[in-house]
């Protein structure tokens, strides 16, 4: 298992961006949450397979119709520092 903290730039809030990823990552089978930032981004934690990660990143990429994606930051987070089950949109 891998865990990656995402920081989503460019058109993303306000275009059904965070209930789409909660979509993909549920589908995939991810554990962690997706949130809006004051600072117009979208942060995203996810934890899963190498495989997993890899197919929501490709589709973070393009997301729902309206996004408009400029750049994905990436942090790789130690699993030792996480105790997340399930995955879950904060509002």
């Amino acid at each position: 298992m891998h865990a990656v903290k995402l920081r989503i730039q460019g058109k993303v809030q306000g275009v059904g961006y965070r209930r789409w990823f909660e979509q993909q990552a549920l589908a995939l089978g991810l554990n962690g949450y997706v949130k809006n930032l004051a600072t117009g981004e979208v942060e995203a934690l996810i934890i899963g397979t190498e495989d997993a990660i890899h197919k929501i990143l490709k589709h973070s990429l393009v997301g729902p119709l309206r996004a408009d994606v400029t750049k994905i930051d990436q942090q790789e987070i130690p699993m030792h520092e996480l105790d997340y089950s399930g995955f879950k949109m904060i509002r």
